[in-house]
């Protein structure tokens, strides 16, 4: 981590956040100096992007294969109607760089591979899961327990979604709670149900890089958005998890 200090912009302009309660401009600090890395540019990705911008977070790196379709339209407001046929990283590099011109955004366009999630995520101080299938979200799972660092995980379907914050020894990781990845599909999705859960994984985010309030560990918080609803399930390690062995 690097040490950068508050400028007077920065008391400024982030003035309201600092007079949350345990947070102040030591936390605000912490939120400059912290890389983290985004897994999506898409419907969890965008307004996740978006607000870790606009906190603060001194240096956010973006990964997105995909092109912006008319489709992703309805949720993934990063994209809008002129990017449609464009990469979905260099239009979301271009907003975020409008959203707050302090803070260092850089993108990778391609795929996230076992090949290349270690070189992505080295240097990073948080992983934020925005990807839409398991199998990535194992390789991300593996990276923050290769270099012990806090994994924030959410994934939505419908009107529902389910998040946690995985510290690698000392919470389950993502394999112990879901074992086994479920099949691909083009799901349903409603536009405000990755808004939701994207804005608490911003909230975990802002929590555990500044260190105050009590996170999401060992716990999988599940939204209902139909009949508006939350509740919370307590997850358990897996000793003979194939990723962390239970440790």
């Amino acid at each position: 981590m690097t040490d950068k200090e508050l400028t007077d912009y920065d008391r400024k302009r982030y003035h309201r956040q600092m007079l949350i309660r345990g947070f102040g401009e030591a936390g605000q600090k912490k939120l400059k100096n912290t890389r983290v890395f985004v897994a999506g540019a898409g419907g969890l990705g965008s307004p996740l992007a978006t607000y870790l911008a606009v906190a603060g977070f001194g240096h956010i790196t973006i990964a997105d294969m995909d092109v912006v379709d008319l489709s992703n339209l309805n949720r993934q407001i990063l994209h809008w109607d002129k990017n449609v046929g464009d990469p979905k990283i260099r239009s979301a590099l271009e907003k975020l760089r409008q959203i707050n011109p302090q803070i260092e955004v850089e993108g990778f366009e391609g795929t996230i591979s076992e090949n290349n999630v270690y070189d992505l995520t080295k240097g990073h101080d948080l992983i934020l899961d925005a990807m839409d299938n398991f199998p990535t979200r194992f390789l991300l799972n593996r990276a923050a327990l290769k270099y012990n660092i806090p994994f924030i995980h959410a994934s939505i379907w419908g009107l529902e979604g389910r998040i946690t914050t995985i510290v690698p020894g000392k919470t389950p990781c993502l394999e112990c709670i879901f074992p086994h990845a479920p099949p691909k599909e083009v799901f349903p999705v409603l536009g405000a149900t990755p808004g939701v859960l994207a804005t608490l994984q911003a909230t975990e985010a802002v929590k555990v890089a500044a260190g105050f309030g009590s996170p999401l560990e060992g716990r999988l918080l599940v939204y209902d958005g139909e009949y508006m609803d939350f509740h919370e399930i307590k997850v358990c390690k897996n000793p003979k998890c194939p990723a962390c062995g239970g440790k």
